[in-house]
């Protein structure tokens, strides 16, 4: 007898994966020990998050600096799906970001 997955328990491993995810960033653990903690794999976690990143796109919000925040505030904030935030400056370079988003990809 075959077993076969369906898209709902695919789409379900899914949704564990990214709450484990945003989980293990949330908590401040480093993976390895939110991994044993949780009694995952950290093998499998890894993949897990690359798989995840691959398929979401990066998503950008703005945020607006206003009368009475400090001048170091950013000029942009950037979440990654995996949780990750990456405060922009204004007078941040192209191509610092660039490959500083190369880095957190790879």
């Amino acid at each position: 007898m075959s077993t076969t997955t369906t898209g709902k328990q695919v789409q379900t491993r899914r949704q564990h994966w990214q709450e484990m995810i945003k989980k293990q960033a949330r908590n401040g653990l480093s993976i390895r020990a939110f991994c044993a903690q949780q009694g995952l794999r950290d093998t499998v976690f890894y993949a897990w998050r690359t798989r995840l990143r691959a398929a979401a796109p990066a998503r950008f919000a703005l945020v607006e600096t206003g009368p009475g925040r400090p001048s170091t505030a950013p000029a942009v904030e950037l979440v990654l799906s995996g949780g990750e935030r990456l405060l922009i400056g204004a007078g941040a370079e192209a191509a610092t970001i660039r490959a500083v988003l190369a880095a957190l990809r790879g």
